[in-house]
């Protein structure tokens, strides 16, 4: 039995990246299934912020994002400013649609907090969107065009309307719904779970019948 995993997350919550470490651990280890949800932190127009200037946000990398990416063997750094993230996500919609959806999502991830690229510029995610093997040229139309604006906004709905999406990273795996960063055992802990539900749901059932059938 495959187990889905949904992840809501947003491609410049710092959080969601060192999420990404705990949760590659389990698929490795797991029979799951993982499909990342969009959710944007700050959509726009809101303003753009320098995160560096924020004793709040500085606090926070320093305290944990910092140590925890060193712990997890992860190497991160504070982007200088927070790219609106509405055209990677459509990007992400046209790359799910052509079989290429988590591995554009890792790349957009790795480009914005190593490598410091402009993940709101149509270039870049063009660039990006070759990388993991997509045709160049159909994603950049799709993007220019916006093909895919309205499966984001219905995604982006989704998360806020319909299951009420307030943090991330939200992760959804069967019933269970864990907010945060977390553990790889507690991830593991949530599979086996929903694994065993799903063993005993193939017992439900079952019988013999007068015919001596069983």
């Amino acid at each position: 039995m495959t187990v889905k995993i949904k992840v809501y997350s947003d491609f410049v919550c710092a959080f969601c990246f060192l999420a990404t470490g705990p949760l590659d651990e389990v698929v490795k280890e797991k029979d799951v299934e993982v499909e990342w949800m969009p959710f944007e932190l700050r959509p726009s127009p809101s303003p753009k912020i320098d995160p560096r200037t924020q004793p709040r946000v500085m606090e926070a990398w320093n305290s944990f994002i910092y140590p925890t990416a060193k712990k997890l063997g992860l190497e991160i750094k504070l982007p200088h400013f927070r790219s609106y993230t509405h055209l990677a996500f459509e990007g992400y919609q046209f790359a799910k649609e052509h079989g290429k959806g988590n591995e554009f999502h890792h790349r957009v991830f790795i480009a914005h907090f190593q490598e410091e690229q402009n993940i709101e510029d149509i270039e870049v995610l063009t660039k990006l969107a070759e990388e993991v093997g997509l045709y160049q040229d159909a994603f950049k139309k799709a993007l220019v065009s916006r093909k895919y604006r309205e499966m984001h906004q219905k995604a982006i709905k989704h998360a806020h309307q319909e299951v009420q999406i307030m943090a991330v990273p939200t992760f959804m795996i069967g019933d269970e719904v864990i907010q945060g960063f977390t553990s790889k055992e507690k991830l593991a802990k949530a599979i086996d779970q929903e694994l065993e539900k799903g063993n005993e749901n193939a017992l439900d059932g079952l019988q013999c019948t007068v015919d001596g059938d069983c």
